[in-house]
């Protein structure tokens, strides 16, 4: 080698010590990009990396490291589960046909008996399509909640067959839809029942499945022969609403329209009848009520409506309503043409005048609904 060439070679040695020297302080990465652009290094796969530049990559960094990771975008965190999440109840609810109150609190994650409580509706109350339900502001909480202080009743019962039942005639009498009924046991429209077999009742209490309604004992004095029922079902209805007709209901109306034509009972006493009947019985021929109250009309046979299969014959329960000449108890009771003046009274003031109910005023929320009804039943 010339001594020109030496010298060259010296000179070249010291440019690339500089440029090492003033890239010691730059963070490996830029080093091994701006080393590669310059020149002064080979690509990684040529030249092996010293053993200092390796245990820089190993030490924590700061100055110019930082600078560059503040201009990089930063990664978004992992999300974390988001809590499920629990849509409220709504204020209120319009019942639909084939809903029940323990159904309709279940859908909303409340208790049946907070249900009951928010409306002023005992276990035994009938609720009707278009009804509109108060219920609470929110769903329960998710978190296990304490343990009430007495247990809830059960959702669903036995009932025993007895001779002559059939899966209809059953949920008449405890005031559930038949298609419940049959849901709840698994069987079909045309399904087979036997007395002694068991049969589910969904949304009945043992006790009212198991204790019969008491009879109460006939007076030693001659009893009046006005009725004092209380009214089984007493639904919430916003004023001038009216209640649609489901199948049950419709055969019912249907059969008060028909006796009353039959009886020359004008448009006004049909329409008594009907609210009369609605607000006692919700339009359903039901087998239980307050004491001894049965039927249609829920009258009492204690009070001389008649034999408790005679009050449960919508037909001779309907014609002891309307009374006159038509009344299967005349001298025992008196229906609606035996009351003097009742064309001049309102409908709650002539129902109650035949009913003696200890909830007066509860037949005026049914006058939209009766008047309808007879509209569309004529």
């Amino acid at each position: 080698m010339s001594l020109a060439d030496a010298a060259a070679s010296a000179g070249d040695e010291r440019g690339r010590r500089r440029t090492r020297g003033r890239l010691g302080t730059v963070p490996i990465a830029l080093v091994s990009s701006i080393a590669m652009t310059v020149g002064v290094l080979a690509p990684a796969a040529n030249v092996q990396q010293p053993e200092t530049d390796r245990a820089k990559e190993k030490a924590p960094e700061t100055g110019s490291r930082d600078t560059i990771r503040g201009a990089l975008p930063a990664s978004a965190p992992s999300a974390s589960p988001a809590a499920t999440s629990t849509a409220a109840a709504p204020a209120t609810y319009r019942v639909q046909t084939g809903d029940t109150v323990s159904g309709i609190a279940a859908r909303f994650g409340m208790s049946t008996a907070s249900v009951l409580a928010l409306n002023g509706l005992s276990w035994k109350s009938l609720i009707f399509p278009g009804q509109v339900l108060a219920l609470s502001g929110g769903r329960a909480p998710t978190a296990p909640a304490p343990a009430p202080a007495a247990p809830a009743p059960p959702a669903a019962t036995k009932y025993t067959v007895a001779k002559g039942d059939t899966i209809s005639g059953i949920a008449a009498r405890f005031g559930v839809p038949t298609k419940a009924v049959l849901s709840a046991n698994g069987l079909g429209a045309s399904s087979l029942i036997f007395p002694g077999q068991q049969v589910t009742i969904p949304g009945m209490t043992q006790a009212a499945v198991n204790t019969p309604t008491p009879v109460a004992p006939a007076p030693a004095a001659p009893a009046p022969v006005v009725s004092a029922p209380a009214p089984a079902p007493r639904p919430s209805i916003a004023p001038g609403q009216v209640i649609a007709l489901t199948d049950e209901m419709r055969a019912n109306a249907a059969l008060i329209v028909r006796i009353g034509r039959e009886s020359g009972v004008p448009d006004q006493g049909i329409v008594i009848a009907l609210a009369a009947a609605a607000q006692e019985s919700g339009l359903r021929n039901v087998r239980y009520g307050d004491r001894d109250s049965l039927g249609l009309f829920q009258q009492r046979p204690s009070t001389g409506w008649g034999t408790p299969e005679q009050v449960l014959d919508p037909v001779r329960a309907t014609r002891a309503f309307y009374g006159g000449h038509g009344n299967p108890n005349a001298g025992r009771t008196r229906g609606l043409l035996d009351i003097p003046g009742w064309t001049s009274m309102s409908v709650t003031q002539a129902a109650q005048a035949v009913q003696i109910s200890a909830f007066p005023d509860a037949y005026a929320k049914w006058e939209p609904s009766a008047r309808a009804w007879l509209a569309q039943l004529g």
